[in-house]
């Protein structure tokens, strides 16, 4: 156990997993550098980055304070002067990347959202703002796992916040604010939209792995299927699924879009419902 009773990790794959008082220390300011010793080439945000940076090209497994001083060209007892091991690292990465700049909403986002105008609807003034907020976000977390990937292999249930991710809670709070939503529920829309895009990239993640580890790709796949899945469509067993249209799992359908248009179609209605029966936060 640490010294604040968690649970230290030796695979850095759980933030909060190691010491927490020191992460908290180290991503708002308090152990930027060391106590001793000459005035250091190396600093804690080149560490961060270098090991996003592996993390990013090669998955979080190859990250290791070995591997970040060969990359950084300083010895490994060196890169313990500034952070203690790998799951207080994975915290500081978490923070790194979870505060990347989200970006404003844009008009664009607000006719994906399926509104033209500010107070179109009787969902009132605000409800163009805060579709787009949503639609932004959405995007603009796929971006984030697609450029990190090894982020949906962490298990992010005890978050040490530092400032960046506070930041960009704060930014998607801002935008959502308008939708007139107890607290408790803006963060319920955050955790919905999040969990639906980690749930979908997780999916193509998962599928772009299984090519890389059989080899074959997913055409192969499935026509080795084919003989089998035809039969069964034949034998009658399966009713609803043979009179399926062929292009029912085409993967020119946007699942992604049709996703998210429901969603924020969902928390208009609830937005509506409020308004109209004006019982705002």
């Amino acid at each position: 156990m640490a010294n604040d009773g968690t649970t230290a990790a030796t695979d850095g794959t759980a933030t909060g997993s190691g010491d927490t008082a020191r992460s908290l220390e180290l991503l708002w300011g308090g152990g930027e550098r060391p106590s001793r010793g000459p005035k250091p080439g190396l600093t804690l945000d080149r560490i961060v980055t270098a090991a996003v940076a592996v993390a990013d090209a090669e998955g979080l497994s190859a990250v290791s304070m070995r591997r970040l001083s060969t990359e950084l060209g300083t010895g490994t007892m060196s890169l313990y002067r500034y952070v203690p091991g790998k799951a207080e690292l994975l915290d500081l990465m978490l923070d790194r990347v979870l505060g990347e700049p989200l970006p404003a909403p844009r008009e664009e986002a607000a006719e994906a959202a399926g509104t033209d105008t500010v107070g179109s609807d009787t969902a009132g003034s605000g409800a163009l703002d805060w579709r787009a907020a949503v639609d932004t976000m959405a995007r603009s977390y796929l971006d984030n796992l697609r450029r990190h990937p090894w982020l949906l292999k962490i298990n992010q249930a005890r978050t040490v916040l530092g400032p960046s991710a506070l930041r960009g809670l704060e930014l998607a709070l801002g935008g959502l604010r308008g939708m007139g939503l107890r607290d408790p529920e803006l963060i319920g829309v955050i955790i919905t939209v999040n969990s639906f895009v980690e749930g979908l990239a997780r999916t193509q993640a998962d599928a772009a792995e299984a090519v890389r580890q059989t080899g074959l790709s997913d055409e192969e796949f499935w026509d080795r299927q084919r003989p089998y899945l035809e039969r069964a469509m034949l034998s009658g067993a399966y009713p609803m699924m043979a009179t399926m249209a062929e292009d029912t799992f085409s993967a020119d359908f946007d699942h992604f879009e049709f996703g998210l248009r429901r969603l924020i179609a969902g928390f208009e209605a609830l937005v509506r419902e409020r308004a109209e029966a004006g019982t705002t936060a």
